[in-house]
């Protein structure tokens, strides 16, 4: 969730926008347009016009192939991205255990026991 809020610079911003838009726009475009090419490929196959009916059979295959090969880019893009903000925006918290060694007063000078540990936070 920090990564959406703040994916990184505002160009990747826009990107992860527009791309969320798209595919948003042109998933419910792509699914009604195959539909109508495959049942006007139907009604040209009992009417026997079999060519026309191959044409929109093929305008379907492509339609697909185009749509499913844009998700997959845009996918692994994003992808990417966050790996490489989640490489360089990690928070971790060391918790040292009590020892006999180190006397009390010094585990807090150096604040181990006042720590307060956020959500967001990976405790090692």
């Amino acid at each position: 969730l920090q990564w959406l809020r703040s994916p990184g610079p505002q160009h990747e911003k826009r990107t992860l926008f527009g791309d969320m838009v798209c595919f948003l726009f042109i998933t419910p475009l792509a699914t009604i347009s195959g539909w109508l090419c495959l049942r006007g490929a139907v009604d040209h196959l009992h009417f026997s016009s079999r060519l026309e009916a191959v044409g929109l059979i093929a305008l379907t295959v492509a339609l697909f192939t185009i749509y499913l090969f844009w998700t997959l880019v845009s996918f692994r893009y994003h992808c990417r991205l966050y790996n490489e903000w989640r490489q360089t925006n990690r928070r971790v918290i060391l918790l040292v255990p009590k020892s006999a060694n180190i006397p009390s007063n010094q585990q807090s000078l150096l604040g181990l026991q006042s720590l307060k540990r956020n959500s967001k936070e990976t405790i090692v």
